[in-house]
């Protein structure tokens, strides 16, 4: 035991050195050129964000992109309130762009992207001046870009697994990704498809029991084009993701039904009923990027025009529909929607359209130091349909302009700078009451200017070691799906489902600390002040069950949260023999330890804390099989926002063996997904107003699998990488204070 202590307060000695090896790049040398390797980190901690490499760990990419962020340490994701990341609301970015979808929605558009078709994941806890004040609480940024190659590559992945609960049921993905250049221009085209069925067994209080039969079919293709005239780049980019899903759902319940389909006239039922649901999305993106370079690499100029229309159609046809009233003499059911197509039919469209300008240079400040400045105009406008009737009308326009200052003064980084935002936001509703007159409304109107300011200074104790204070103020609009009036999850007789169009912008004042030590230790406090905050709540109101959208007053998010790796080697070796190893992350047995524990204070509902735990495991075993074990666990009994988890959200525990053939060009992996079944949501709502309800749901979350990788092999061996060109908006940052991101 004495000896594991001394070993643990040398870990940062060990790792600093370990670092400053792994810093330097390996060359190989070959006859025909030069080939520079660097090796990929799993995890990587930067003074405003957190980098989970996908790419490279089994682990996290041998299913859908849902599938892998659930197991990201820190981050929590629900279908109830969507996804925080310790302590911290996310906006989910594709590629440096939001995507403006939450919920429902969002965890659909996930499961239609095949995680190895993702890069890596940047968790933002601290966006700066440069990103928009919308951001909110913290970005999670998937990056799904790939190297472009000169002379033609490829690569192709694949992915089969099942599930075996009360039946049989396959997921497949495949994809491949193809790069070439000539003396004119570079192109890329990444092409995939995803197939998906699962299975849904949901009860919702004593009012509704269902099972459904999920089918998903994803298809997406990225192509991209990059120019180099002289020192600049023209990348052209177009992007499209589609989705068709159907869910089968068998249900019974007890609610209110219409007698002899009097809608006046609702009466105590016990029914049966069989549904089809079909959503059908679709996603474009066009992205025009002219990057103007100068002689000094790190002055920069960047100008960028993005389109986005998203289309999405909504439908929910019933098969049967039987049962009886309570009421004596016990008379069937007769109901006019029984056998009927449509009893939903609901549409919406989404058009955005954003130009925006980013520049930065050198400046001589303290010991140096940058400044960067940009603005951004951007048009939204979203509408909603049911039946025909246009029910929501909403646009949104948004211009801002930033400046920020980087600085460094011996062993501090400073960050200091501001972004103005003017918004304006408009709208029109409809509805029919209930004598079918049309009604109509505008929206409550938010038109303002405001200032959101951001500082942090970083004081760098030695190499990879430092500790960070940081604040921000930002703002995060109500999402489109938050802001539709339509019903586009399943409905039955007894449920109600409904947004809430005239939701208000949530302000958030973000503070942290944190000390990270070598990109895999750290530890963190920090609080979130919301004010307006958007929450889900699900309330009961005799035989009907609401679920709706509102807006919480004031509320704080505390979390602290800590990490660290252990090397099993300290267990085995002297200090002597580790602190002249040369540590390789695929080479080592090694744990990742993290905990973080998150308490949410909204006035007048007293939440218990919870507790985040993750363990992860890597044993290289014989033959270079690598064994990656993953547990995550969530205590139960704890508050979040309007809800008390009864079980754990999180509760799962997998494991991936992997094995590299051909001089690494095929990579091949078996996994076993939440091994003990033990993944389930159960929880009690603590809505402000009506009656609380329990709400549980069982996705079949055991799943086995096997995942393929493999790099088909060009004969040319001058072949050498380009910059990145699917959606590429990072910059290029050789003389940044602190590195700037997607």
């Amino acid at each position: 035991m004495k000896k594991t202590i001394i070993a643990l307060s040398f870990l940062g000695t060990i790792l600093t050195y370990a670092q400053e090896k792994n810093n330097n790049p390996v060359k190989e040398k070959q006859i025909e050129g030069v080939t520079i390797t660097k090796t990929k980190k799993a995890v990587e901690q930067k003074a405003d964000r957190t980098i989970f490499d996908f790419s490279e760990q089994p682990q996290l990419n041998n299913g859908n992109v849902l599938e892998g962020i659930k197991k990201l340490p820190g981050l929590v994701s629900t279908d109830i309130a969507g996804m925080m990341y310790q302590g911290k609301m996310l906006d989910v970015y594709l590629n440096g762009r939001p995507l403006n979808i939450t919920s429902n929605e969002l965890n659909s558009f996930l499961e239609g992207m095949p995680a190895n078709s993702v890069d890596r994941i940047e968790v933002i806890t601290q966006p700066g001046a440069e990103f928009p004040a919308t951001s909110g609480g913290a970005i999670m940024n998937i990056i799904t870009n790939k190297n472009a190659n000169k002379y033609l590559t490829a690569t192709y992945s694949g992915n089969y697994s099942f599930t075996d609960y009360d039946q049989f049921r396959s997921r497949t993905t495949n994809s491949i990704n193809l790069n070439a250049r000539n003396k004119i221009f570079g192109w890329q085209l990444n092409v995939g498809q995803n197939y998906r069925e699962s299975m849904l067994n949901g009860q919702q209080d004593d009012l509704l029991t269902s099972k459904t039969d999920r089918y998903s079919r994803g298809y997406f293709a990225k192509s991209g084009l990059t120019f180099d005239l002289g020192q600049d780049r023209l990348l052209l980019n177009y992007d499209i993701y589609h989705n068709n899903n159907d869910n089968y759902t068998l249900s019974n319940g007890h609610g209110d039904l219409p007698f002899e389909n009097n809608l006046n006239d609702l009466r105590e039922a016990f029914y049966n009923s069989s549904d089809v649901a079909h959503t059908n999305n679709l996603r474009q993106e066009a992205v025009v990027t002219y990057q103007k370079r100068f002689a000094d690499k790190s002055q920069k100029l960047d100008f960028q025009f993005g389109y986005t229309r998203s289309d999405s159609k909504f439908a929910q046809d019933n098969f049967f529909q039987d049962g009886e009233f309570a009421d004596a003499p016990n008379l069937p059911i007769n109901s006019a929607t029984s056998g009927l197509k449509d009893i939903l039919n609901n549409r919406s469209v989404m058009n955005i359209a954003n130009f925006k300008i980013d520049y930065s240079q050198p400046i001589k400040l303290l010991d140096g130091g940058k400044v960067s400045f940009g603005g951004l105009y951007e048009r939204q406008d979203f509408d909603t349909e049911s039946f025909g009737l246009t029910n929501l009308e909403y646009q949104r326009q948004t211009a801002s302009t930033y400046l920020e200052f980087q600085a460094k003064l011996k062993k501090f980084d400073f960050t200091l700078g501001s972004r103005a935002e003017n918004y304006d936001i408009s709208g029109v509703t409809r509805y029919l009451d209930k004598d079918t007159k049309l009604v109509e409304g505008d929206l409550i109107p938010f038109n303002k200017f405001k200032l959101f300011p951001n500082a942090s200074v970083q004081y760098n104790m030695m190499n990879q070691v430092y500790i960070a204070a940081n604040y921000n103020k930002k703002i995060s609009l109500p999402s489109i799906s938050a802001l539709n009036p339509n019903n586009v999850t399943f409905s039955g007789p007894s449920t109600e489902v409904n947004g809430n169009p005239n939701l208000q912008p949530t302000i958030f004042d973000n503070y942290e600390l944190k000390i990270s030590a070598f990109d895999y230790a750290f530890m963190g406090y920090s609080v979130s002040s919301a004010s307006n905050q958007v929450a889900q709540i699900i309330r009961k109101d005799g035989r009907k069950l609401y679920n709706e959208q509102v807006n919480i007053s004031n509320m704080k998010i505390h979390n602290f949260n800590v990490g660290l790796p252990i090397p099993f080697m300290i267990f085995s070796k002297p200090l002597s023999e580790i602190m002249k190893f040369n540590f390789n992350p695929d080479k080592i047995n090694f744990m990742y330890l993290y905990a973080g524990y998150q308490k949410h204070d909204i006035d007048n509902l007293n939440n218990k804390g919870f507790w985040i735990f993750n363990i992860m495991t890597q044993i290289i075993l014989p033959k270079d099989i690598k064994l990656t074990a993953n547990y995550s666990y969530l205590t139960p009994k704890a508050g979040y926002f309007y809800f008390t988890a009864e079980k754990p959200f999180n509760n799962s525990f997998d494991i991936t063996l992997t094995k590299k053939f051909m001089d690494n060009r095929l990579t091949l992996s078996v996994f076993a997904n939440d091994i003990f079944n033990g993944q389930v949501m159960q929880v009690r709502s603590n809505p402000p107003s009506g009656t609380p309800v329990i709400i549980s749901s069982k996705y079949d979350t055991r799943n086995f699998g096997l995942s393929i990788n493999y790099k088909i092999p060009t004969k040319n061996k001058l072949a050498k990488e380009d910059a990145n060109i699917l959606n590429q908006t990072k910059k290029e940052d050789n003389g940044g204070v602190i590195p700037q991101g997607q």
